[in-house]
């Protein structure tokens, strides 16, 4: 793609690195900004920085924060004594849109795939187990992608928590076996999690 600024060529290939954006997007957004006036580029580019530089990670659940614990896990109405553990921040996005669940979260980072590289340790487990026994969880409720991997983690924590009295289940397998989580529609994801089945259905 001949371009006939270097500034441009630049700007072009860096919105080009994000997911999705091929090099047509990318010169078509580049263009829009060069269309605005240089407060509104200013402040679109200091609000990235800023979210960059200063966004935390929940210290309780991992989630995505402006501080050290986040707003659902600050929240008094959110039941403490269950907790949704999901594989990323995306997932936690997804279910608290369909509005069908109260509890808080616990975000893996990933899940176990040994032809990945990705063992537990590499997880967010040992902290997982650590709120189960600290906090008296009542129910731990996964809702990881259907898939072997996601069923290999369950599996794993599941046997971390073999003495711990605490209920375990799994959302509802509405949603088709080696799917993602973030594309289903509202309407599967939320009947998943309110039909939410004890995990033994599904892992023996």
């Amino acid at each position: 793609m001949q371009l006939p600024s270097s500034l441009l060529e630049n700007a072009v290939a860096e919105f080009a690195k994000l997911p999705g954006i091929g090099k047509k997007t990318a010169l078509r957004l580049v263009l829009h900004l060069l269309k605005q006036d240089i407060a509104v580029t200013d402040q679109f580019g200091e609000t990235l920085q800023k979210m960059r530089r200063e966004i935390q990670f929940c210290q309780r659940c991992h989630n995505i924060s402006d501080g050290k614990i986040c707003s659902i896990c600050a929240n008094s109405s959110r039941q403490k004594d269950t907790i949704c553990v999901v594989e990323n921040i995306r997932d936690v996005i997804a279910i608290e849109n369909t509005q069908q669940y109260n509890g808080t979260y616990h975000v893996l980072g990933g899940i176990i795939s040994p032809l990945d590289g990705i063992g537990p340790e590499q997880l967010t487990i040992d902290s997982l187990v650590d709120r189960v026994k600290d906090d008296k969880v009542t129910e731990l409720v996964f809702a990881l992608n259907p898939t072997i991997q996601g069923d290999t983690t369950i599996y794993y924590i599941q046997k971390k928590l073999t003495n711990i009295p605490c209920k375990i289940t799994t959302i509802a397998r509405g949603i088709a076996f080696g799917g993602e989580l973030e594309y289903a529609d509202e309407m599967t994801l939320g009947k998943s999690i309110s039909n939410r089945q004890p995990i033994h259905q599904y892992i023996k």
